[in-house]
């Protein structure tokens, strides 16, 4: 668990036409076979042949994942996790880090050119779009037969997990296992928060923070005082807000409304977030390039030309930030845990449409669930070269070694399946995961948790929504426009390109879930 979808929710939408690809249980129940799983296209079944002999046959896989940029070290990472996965799995894993910046683009272009692709990191804001244009394949059988360990390490939790991932009652992916509610508020460098004496205390909303930004911009040459987390000041921070049902084209206000669903972009809370950002932005608290800059939060920090970032946050997230950023940092939590449905599904691995291997890429997969070995590699590196350990279950860096100049520092175990089996960094509190375990049961629970929109009777009007929504989002949530005039223009471009006809198919298939749920 470790980072909220955080890092990224916030990104793509791709292309590819599809057929279903196997024989699934008939009601999509982790429990149910499938005869085979053949079938898609053609889609090889490598994983399930053998040499003559019973023994797999050698295959490549190739997994694609955002990172904030690729370690120093991602070779010598990459050459250990194949000699493991060609000895428990007799496959190689070609690994293809993307960067934050180019992910939707890039991970675009690898799916509509049907380039092989076996492992993606999926949701992040569009699962249900994705499904509907045929990116994934269903995994129901898949789990049955290759995937137990996944649907075993998933239902311990709770078997809601699973299920909320649930299209018409399939799956096509399965969340990681991290933190799965968010609280929300500021995260700052500890340092200048001491050295200018600000007082954390006082800060319990967005407008309380002018001060605290006048102080850094007055006192500080050439630091950003707020940047980016996601594609936009507040990317992010709308999810304490509203439930966005996926996709944020018809949101759930205060994550109930009496489960009637509107326009988030008509609510007055979504106005007076951008006009504190519009203000923020004219008073030069915001960097003036910040709707088209690609740099990441992180780097801006670690490299001493950011001071925060507004996010989403969970226990632990102060020596998280402070790790991966190489500064100490100080958070400050000013709204309430929630959990939504997207909370669940903004983090999670699908086998693509394009995959030459179903079969070996869900063993690959299971190994991400229940393999220790195989997570601490991927979440941390090598042993004694890029952490060692403290005590059984908690490491630090070597001497010499910190977050700055490790060779390979992703700090991101929140992405990479279950994150319950990886080490615990020394200055965590050594019981990190058990608070988490609390963190996800105590949030606030949507009154929609579970639902998933199937958006493939509405897929024309969404990808012209999109589209509007490229072109007025960003500019608005970084304060680069006035939203007094963008705003009503962004709403008619919306209404114009058919966002109230999607308003209007969630609203139905919400109805029929909820009327489903109460039998």
């Amino acid at each position: 668990m470790t980072k909220n979808r955080n890092a990224a929710k916030s990104i793509l939408l791709l292309a590819l036409a599809f057929t279903m690809l196997i024989t699934a249980c008939s009601n999509g129940g982790s429990n149910g076979k499938s005869s085979t799983n053949s079938g898609n296209d053609g889609a090889a079944s490598e994983g399930q042949s053998s040499n003559g002999n019973g023994e797999l046959k050698p295959v490549e896989l190739v997994m694609v994942f955002p990172v904030a940029g690729e370690p120093k070290d991602f070779k010598l990472v990459s050459d250990e996790i194949n000699k493991m996965t060609k000895e428990k799995i007799n496959a190689t894993v070609k690994l293809i880090p993307i960067g934050f910046g180019a992910w939707s683009q890039q991970k675009t272009l690898m799916m509509s050119g049907n380039e092989q692709v076996d492992l993606i990191l999926s949701g992040l804001g569009t699962y249900s779009q994705d499904v509907a244009k045929g990116q994934f394949l269903e995994l129901d059988g898949y789990l049955a037969e290759q995937g137990q360990g996944v649907t075993e390490a998933l239902d311990s939790l709770d078997p809601a997990f699973l299920h909320a991932t649930r299209i018409d009652g399939k799956i096509y992916a399965v969340p990681s296992i991290r933190d799965l509610a968010a609280d929300y508020g500021i995260t700052m460098r500890k340092d200048l928060v001491d050295k200018y004496n600000i007082d954390t205390t006082a800060i319990k909303s967005l407008d309380d923070l002018d001060a605290v930004f006048k102080i850094i911009k007055d006192n500080e040459p050439g630091l950003i005082p707020t940047v980016k987390y996601g594609t936009s000041i507040i990317d992010i921070y709308v999810g304490s807000f509203f439930d966005t049902l996926g996709d944020g084209f018809g949101v759930l206000p205060g994550h109930d409304n009496g489960l009637k669903v509107v326009n988030m972009y008509e609510t007055p809370e979504y106005a007076e977030m951008l006009n504190t950002v519009r203000r923020w932005n004219q008073a030069g608290y915001i960097a003036k390039d910040a709707a088209t800059s690609t740099e990441t939060q992180y780097n801006l920090v670690k490299s001493g030309k950011a001071f925060s970032f507004i996010s989403h946050m969970k226990p632990g997230i102060e020596t998280q930030e402070s790790r991966t950023t190489g500064k100490e940092m100080v958070s400050i939590h000013f709204r309430p845990a929630v959990t939504a449905t997207s909370n669940i599904t903004s983090i999670m691995w699908s086998i693509a449409r394009s995959s030459k291997d179903p079969e070996r890429a869900m063993m690959l997969l299971n190994m991400m669930y229940t393999d220790k070995d195989f997570i601490n590699l991927l979440d941390y590196g090598i042993e004694n070269k890029h952490y060692v350990k403290v005590s059984d279950n908690v490491i630090d860096y070597p001497e010499g070694v910190d977050a700055t100049n490790s060779g390979y520092n992703l700090q991101m175990g929140w992405m990479f399946g279950n994150q319950s089996l990886s080490h615990i960094w020394n200055g965590d509190d050594p019981e990190l995961w058990n608070q988490l375990a609390e963190f996800n049961k105590n949030a606030i629970k949507s009154k929609a948790l579970g639902f998933t929109f199937n958006a493939d009777a509405v897929k024309t009007e969404i990808a012209a929504v999109t589209n509007v929504q490229n072109q007025y989002k960003v500019a608005l949530e970084t304060g680069t426009v006035d939203p007094v005039s963008k705003l009503p223009e962004f709403i008619k471009q919306l209404k114009t390109a058919g966002i109230d006809k999607i308003i209007s198919e969630k609203q139905k298939q919400l109805d029929a879930w909820a009327a489903a749920s109460s039998k």
